[in-house]
């Protein structure tokens, strides 16, 4: 795979901020008029989900290849890397949105932390009845936005989505027998700390600001994210850092140095020992590999 010195980024709307921040598409049609610039490993500064209505070829996601299955929806985050396969019969519908769709509500930010979570499989499977709801919701959508201009018509697209993306967590968590609640004061605080971590981890904070940022202890963060992700909170923004310095070293050719400056590290060698450290390897190595 040839790289570039950076991993092209799309944007949705960025120069229109008037228009709706949503867009509705047909898959088959979206990969047609794409050809290969899709196949191409690529990012977007807004969220994506895809819905699959056949089973066959593959999707990558950052550093794990998808079998696509029938009646599948993958969720795509903002900045995560992905593309698409050769393959541009592919029958489905596409949703792009950017981050001001989401209404920031707690049920938002625990939507955004966990369906969105580069860190989970964000591949759900639909039974029948899930996909027909969903299938429903999608033709409200798109009655809305062949109709625009009639009042209030963007607020509904909001609260669809919304409703769309609730109904398949349900029925996510009803495969896996994971308990769906967000009345849990340290979860807020923790998709919280989560959305923080997403903004600034670039940024030599430390847990303290992080804490005063949640008016918090920096002992309670600590109890929270232990409680919460199983791990300590400074853990959680070296994995974010991690993250990003692995998408860098595959999918660009940027000096370790460039990619050591862009994530905040003011000294080259500390962030090769803090990437050997945490990936059992140097960056240059990895890369290799």
């Amino acid at each position: 795979m040839k790289v570039k010195k950076r991993i092209t980024q799309y944007h949705l709307h960025k120069a229109r901020p008037e228009k709706l921040q949503f867009e509705l598409y047909d898959l088959k049609t979206y990969r047609k008029e794409s050809g290969t610039m899709a196949a191409v490993p690529h990012s977007h500064s807004y969220y994506q989900i895809i819905w699959f209505f056949d089973a066959g070829g593959t999707h990558v996601v950052d550093f794990r290849t998808y079998q696509i299955q029938s009646n599948t929806v993958l969720f795509i985050g903002k900045d995560q890397i992905h593309a698409f396969d050769e393959n541009l019969n592919v029958n489905g519908w596409l949703i792009h949105f950017n981050e001001g769709f989401f209404m920031h509500s707690d049920v938002d930010i625990f939507l955004k932390y966990t369906i969105f979570n580069t860190g989970k499989n964000s591949f759900y499977a639909m039974d029948r009845a899930t996909g027909t709801a969903a299938s429903n919701f999608v033709a409200m959508i798109r009655e809305e936005l062949f109709n625009k201009g009639r009042f209030g018509y963007g607020e509904i697209v909001r609260f669809l989505l919304k409703s769309f993306l609730i109904n398949l967590e349900r029925m996510h968590r009803e495969t896996t027998d994971e308990a769906l609640t967000i009345s849990n004061a340290y979860a807020l605080q923790f998709y919280r700390f989560r959305e923080l971590v997403e903004s600034n981890y670039a940024k030599q904070y430390t847990m303290k600001e992080y804490a005063n940022a949640l008016n918090i202890s920096t002992k309670t963060l600590v109890t929270i994210c232990n409680a919460e992700g199983g791990k300590s909170p400074s853990k959680i923004v070296s994995e974010r850092r991690i993250l990003q310095a692995q998408r860098l070293l595959r999918y660009t050719a940027l000096q370790v140095g460039e990619i050591a400056f862009r994530l905040g590290f003011e000294d080259v060698s500390y962030f090769i020992r803090f990437f050997k450290r945490h990936m059992g390897n140097s960056p240059n190595e990895y890369r290799k590999k």
